[in-house]
């Protein structure tokens, strides 16, 4: 008999306010029937809570996963670091494009599959549920299928060419392996059919900051679409950021540095972030699932930390200094996303002023182990950091819709020009190469970079030895048959019809 296991210590974190912190806490731990357990609204919400949780485990599930950390260390703003090579060797072999199949992390394909489990759990369940009413059903339904693509989104963009299913699945638990493309196709088309259900909200009330939106369903619609270059739907997509766009319901913030404070979170600005908390935070390294922040701020924080400021941090993701120095002065984004520990110490590297491996003197800014950050924890203080992961911004939103009515023969100019305006900014191109030069400015260290220079064709002559900082050290170039992970060998072991990748 198919059984369902609700761990509650990991399944805290879904609802809160940036000013609160409100959140849901499902104490009910048990193993019972399906039919048995979803008995009631109440008990479908915790399996509904129980789909966003995995969001959370990208960060560190026994190996450092952060989805954008991994995104950004493949580009050209945001170095590996940490203390030396050996260090966390699967993210340096990532840093380098020498993953193999026995040395790729695995975690990101663990996470994103249990996260698809439990949305099909709701989908599966909540039809059957007595004394819902119809409209919560569905929401119920849009949220999950929509936290379903999102989850599939990461093992695409990652892997390519993956195991698919929608509904869970019975021993001996294989499914067939899709090409990237098909992937592709099923994903925007849950997206699509996520929206159709209309019942989304365009933003969410502060009780309910985390869930998903329409706003939210769109940007990962329009992400899709553009990565995939599909341009029989860039039309929808650029409707869809219009759409976002007239509702009024976000705006750009003047103050940039503010947007990663922990008064920043869920600002104007913000459409979707994921949610941590440090107060009360018990995550701790043998229980890094359980309720509490983030240990990503600590992985990219300064080694030695600066007195008021920042607390010690381990040094990885340094920040390139031509990244840095690429913003004209006066940019809000220079100094605003980017701290220039160099102007405080001099001389920062490899063992100068607590540098390490592959040190610039540059950290980001935007998560960064902040003094206190970690306030109120009770287990690991290097574990919970409440800096919410911020996925989706209104920027965004601008600089898609930008895009999207150049690629169909439109002028965005007026989108363009909103971004570079508030952020002081004196660009005026305005042509595709502008747009995409703005966004590397936009998401420094947001996890966006090295799949927009993919998705250009541009990776190839960016991606090079010759175009980094430590180019000694970097064995070889980005090549297309990079843009695939390997897939891990214990996958492939369990399931002997799985195909490896090109890598």
């Amino acid at each position: 008999m198919k059984k369902i296991i609700i761990a509650i210590s990991a399944l805290a974190v879904l609802l809160m306010s940036s000013c609160t912190k409100e959140f849901v806490t499902v104490k009910h731990n048990s193993s019972e029937p399906q039919s048995e357990y979803y008995i009631n609204e109440s008990r479908m919400f915790e399996g509904l809570v129980a789909a966003y949780d995995p969001l959370k485990w990208y960060d560190y599930f026994y190996q450092y996963t952060d989805f954008q950390m991994m995104s950004d260390i493949m580009a050209d703003d945001i170095y590996c670091g940490g203390s030396n090579d050996g260090d966390q060797p699967s993210l340096v072999k990532i840093h380098y494009y020498t993953s193999t199949p026995t040395t790729i992390v695995d975690v990101p394909w663990t996470v994103s599959y249990s996260g698809i489990n439990r949305c099909c759990h709701v989908l599966e369940n909540v039809d059957n549920v007595p004394g819902m009413s119809e409209a919560t059903k569905t929401l119920y339904k849009a949220e999950a299928t929509i936290l379903k693509a999102f989850y599939y989104n990461i093992l695409w963009k990652f892997w390519g060419n993956v195991p698919y299913y929608d509904t869970n699945l019975e021993a001996p638990y294989t499914t067939p392996q899709l090409s990237a493309d098909e992937v592709y196709e099923n994903i925007v088309t849950k997206i699509e059919e996520a929206i159709a259900m209309d019942v989304l909200p365009m933003k969410q009330t502060p009780e309910n900051y985390g869930r998903v939106t329409k706003a939210m369903a769109y940007m990962l619609y329009a992400e899709a679409v553009m990565y995939q270059k599909d341009t029989e739907r860039y039309a929808q997509a650029l409707s869809y950021m219009k759409e976002i766009i007239s509702s009024g319901q976000y705006s750009l913030v003047a103050d940039f540095a503010g947007i990663w404070a922990e008064t920043g979170e869920w600002g104007n600005e913000s459409i979707w972030e994921i949610n941590y908390i440090s107060e009360g935070g018990v995550r701790d390294w043998g229980s890094p699932i359980a309720t509490g922040g983030n240990v990503y701020s600590t992985l990219i924080g300064i080694p030695g930390g600066v007195s008021g400021q920042f607390d010690d941090g381990w040094g990885f993701s340094p920040v390139a200094a031509k990244a840095y120095e690429m913003y004209e002065d006066g940019d809000t984004r220079k100094d605003g996303g980017i701290y220039n520990h160099l102007a405080v110490v001099g001389e920062y590297g490899n063992g100068i002023n607590g540098g390490r491996w592959q040190s610039t003197g540059y950290f980001l800014l935007k998560y960064i182990a902040r003094t206190n950050g970690n306030h109120g924890f009770k287990a690991s203080n290097t574990m919970n950091y409440g800096n919410n992961k911020r996925v989706y911004r209104f920027a965004e939103t601008l600089l898609n819709a930008a895009e999207l009515a150049a690629l169909t023969g439109g002028d965005g100019s007026e989108y363009l020009a909103q971004v570079r305006a508030i952020r002081n900014c004196s660009d005026t191109d305005t042509s595709i190469d502008g747009i995409i030069e703005e966004r590397h400015k936009e998401f420094v260290g947001e996890g966006k970079r090295y799949w927009d220079l993919v998705r250009t064709g541009k990776a190839a002559s960016v991606l090079t030895k010759a175009n980094r900082q430590f180019d000694g050290s970097q064995p070889i170039d980005w090549t297309e048959n990079k843009k695939y992970w390997p897939i891990p060998q214990s996958e492939c072991d369990k399931d002997p019809n799985i195909v490896q990748n090109n890598y």
